[in-house]
């Protein structure tokens, strides 16, 4: 195959569909038949390992569980091709896709509409959070550059020097990051215990090969340059002590000898933190470790008392946490508004640059870049974060893990920041805003040359789509509307049989709620007012979510979106999406759900995943492949007469073909694939006991189906994973 970088006309194939009725998908896609999972797997475990290089439209703010751009193109490309075409030549070529309508409902970061926009398509993306609108509306927006560079001066202008100025050490030098360990007391004594669980506070990455670290002594706060290693140490105050700290996984030991739990010794109270030591970027350009010293405190303190004073000038947080799955173990620490997660000092310096983006007289669409870009980066600015040591990027975000998990010894870093520094508004500029600015003027792809995954451009439309707040009475024009709204995707404005191809990935059936997550960035958003319409409530949790790791409630919740596809689907037209569920019983909710909302599956196609090394939702066992899960309404499938061991067997081969082209296959993928291909039946079914292999209860029932799909998802396992 030749390189794709600059196409010829033969190569330019323009999909021709005019304002119709009837969806132009063919009857019989790639998608369902020839879909090229082995090619596209070996595109996205590429792709996986630097999302934000490789898609960086979609980076420009975090959002949860990001999908894999060239996995939806190719999605988009099979979807459109016939059974019998080339669906990787279509994946690899300027395909331009001009009427064709594709709406999300799930459109979390943008992924979907992204990839529809570069084919030329018009996009509607729909999402209930309105955190997730907004980083949607930056993946598609064009910006003015000059205005944006203009607006970002302007802000620059009115707060850098403040910001910098309570960042600096006593002789004027910029302080990178602050270090700081949080303290209990323990409830047996009542003695004071700084929470380290190690006496290293930084180390390289690679620490055996560069072995020099920084420690700290746990009694007097006093730090040097040791060994990462090292067995015992002697601070200039002559306190000597080891490498462990006091603390260990949820057990924590005073320095009378008393065991404890960590959260015994909290009380219920957010901990007390202290500023033990600071990472100083010389005027020589070069980084030195030092301890905090009086200076430090007074600049402290400064900062509370002008945060104190100035308040009512500056954006800052609002709302409480409200209990939930995500936010239990912030509040068990005693964390009841979201304030809390900052210190004094971030709170005066996030105030300042929130208050000169929120004021702002610039375009509209340059000034919610810089929004959501200030948004962004308190990802990388509270007391949540921690340090990640040289030879990396420093600072870990406080979203490392799914959970909103306090932090025992947090890292303050300048918000502002300078070209030294990891997580910043200045730096995140660069490597997000301007590199998506970049990448939607010219926009490039991943694809297979010689068996190489290769960078290619020519193969997708620069964005020029205009923005759309509601449906517009002569519908969504071709390849240059975008429509982004926010709101329940059960209940929109789309018409009837409007949309060609629904592609989308739901929610999976687990405990990782996004809202009580985003409800971090809304916090600070509802005093921005990003774009027209952002709601102003304390909280971006809805009662008609899909979230809930309970069956009955997520089957409910997902089946009233499923049948507003349906109802909005074009006749002949394809609703596609990802899962992967270990849970059993997220199979049968999702299939259930679907079959309640009159669409039927006609093929599931495994394909590589976010990443290698996540987790199965709601399972222990690795995860590496997703789920492309194919329907049509049902009145337009034939009833099936496939078994579920042919289904299984099907699923098999698929997996197979996959593990022999060296896309790693584990039993978890093989569990959920071969249980989503036996259970898909159920959408098939026939009147009167809808699966056929029910348990005779003549109510469609689907347990007996559930049983014979995990025993057949065994069988594979042992045949695909455990054969000697």
């Amino acid at each position: 195959m030749r390189s794709m970088n600059n196409p010829s006309a033969d190569d330019l194939a323009l999909f021709d569909t005019e304002s119709q009725s009837h969806s132009r998908v063919p009857a019989s896609s790639a998608l369902e038949s020839s879909f090229p999972a082995v090619e596209l797997s070996k595109i996205a475990e590429n792709e996986s390992w630097r999302k934000e290089v490789h898609r960086p439209a979609t980076s420009t703010h975090k959002w949860w569980a990001k999908r894999l751009g060239s996995v939806f193109r190719g999605i988009l490309a099979a979807a459109v091709t016939e059974a019998e075409g080339d669906a990787l030549r279509t994946y690899s070529s300027a395909v331009t896709l001009p009427g064709v309508v594709v709406f999300d409902p799930f459109a979390g970061s943008g992924t979907t509409v992204v990839e529809a926009v570069k084919m030329g398509a018009s996009a509607i993306g729909s999402d209930i959070n309105p955190v997730a609108t907004l980083v949607q509306r930056q993946a598609v927006q064009r910006w003015d550059p000059a205005e944006l560079r203009g607006a970002f001066k302007a802000v620059e202008t009115r707060c850098r020097d403040e910001i910098d100025r309570v960042h600096r050490t006593e002789s004027g030098e910029t302080v990178l990051y602050y270090f700081w360990v949080t303290a209990a007391h323990c409830p047996q004594c009542d003695a004071r215990i700084r929470l380290f669980s190690s006496h290293v506070y930084s180390q390289h990455a690679y620490p055996k090969r560069v072995p020099e670290a920084q420690l700290v002594c746990p009694e007097c706060l006093d730090v040097q340059t040791g060994r990462y290693d090292f067995d015992a140490a002697t601070c200039r105050n002559g306190h000597r002590f080891g490498k462990e700290g006091a603390v260990s996984r949820s057990q924590v030991t005073c320095p009378g000898g008393h065991t404890s739990k960590v959260l015994d010794a909290l009380k219920g109270r957010v901990p007390e933190r202290e500023m033990f030591a600071k990472l100083v970027l010389g005027n020589d350009g070069k980084k030195r470790y030092e301890p905090v010293d009086a200076f430090d405190r007074a600049l402290y303190a400064e900062c509370a008392d002008l945060l104190a004073t100035a308040e009512q000038e500056l954006v800052l947080p609002t709302g409480r946490l409200d209990l939930g799955e995500n936010t239990r173990q912030a509040m068990r620490w005693g964390f009841t508004e979201w304030r809390q997660f900052f210190n004094d000092r971030q709170l005066y310096s996030l105030g300042l640059l929130g208050a000169a983006i929120r004021d702002l007289d610039v375009g509209e669409a340059e000034r919610e870049a810089l929004v959501a870009l200030f948004s962004g980066t308190l990802e990388f600015n509270n007391m949540f974060c921690s340090f990640k040591g040289e030879g990396t990027g420093a600072v870990r975000h406080m979203f490392s893990h799914h959970i909103l998990k306090p932090e025992r010894t947090p890292l303050e870093a300048h918000p502002w920041g300078t070209p030294a520094s990891s997580g910043s508004f200045s730096t995140l500029f660069r490597s997000r805003v301007l590199r998506a600015h970049d990448y939607k003027s010219t926009p490039f792809d991943q694809v297979l040359v010689d068996g190489r995954v290769q960078r290619a451009t020519g193969l997708s439309v620069p964005f020029d789509g205009q923005l759309v707040d509601g449906w517009p009475e002569s519908g969504l024009t071709k390849g240059h509307d975008v429509y982004i709204r926010n709101g329940d995707s059960s209940r929109t404005d789309i018409p009837s049989e409007s949309v060609d191809l629904v592609i989308t990935d739901p929610p999976y059936m687990d405990n990782v709620h996004y809202s009580e997550l985003a409800d971090f960035f809304h916090a600070w958003l509802t005093g921005m007012k990003p774009f027209p319409g952002y709601p102003a409530e304390g909280t971006t949790r809805n009662t008609e979510e899909v979230q809930s790791a309970d069956p009955p409630q997520f089957r409910d919740a997902i089946s009233r979106v499923w049948k507003e596809c349906e109802r909005v689907l074009k006749p002949g037209g394809l609703l596609a999406f990802t899962y992967h569920q270990a849970r059993l019983s997220g199979w049968v909710s999702i299939v259930e759900a679907l079959a309640d909302a009159g669409l039927a599956v006609t093929a599931i196609q495994p394909i590589k995943g976010e990443m290698s090394t996540s987790v199965t939702k709601g399972g222990k066992e690795p995860s590496n492949l997703d789920s492309i899960i194919v329907c049509r309404k049902r009145a337009e499938v034939p009833s099936g007469d496939s078994s579920p061991e042919a289904a299984a067997l099907r699923g098999e081969r698929l997996l197979g073909e996959l593990r022999d082209a060296g896309v790693q296959v584990g039993v978890g993928d093989v569990k959920s694939v071969i249980r989503g291909q036996v259970l898909a039946l159920h959408t098939l079914g026939r009147s009167g006991d809808r699966d056929g292999y029910g348990d005779g209860d003549g109510d469609g029932g689907i347990s007996g189906l559930a049983e014979l799909a995990d025993s057949l998802a065994e069988a594979s396992v042992t045949r695909l994973c455990r054969a000697p």
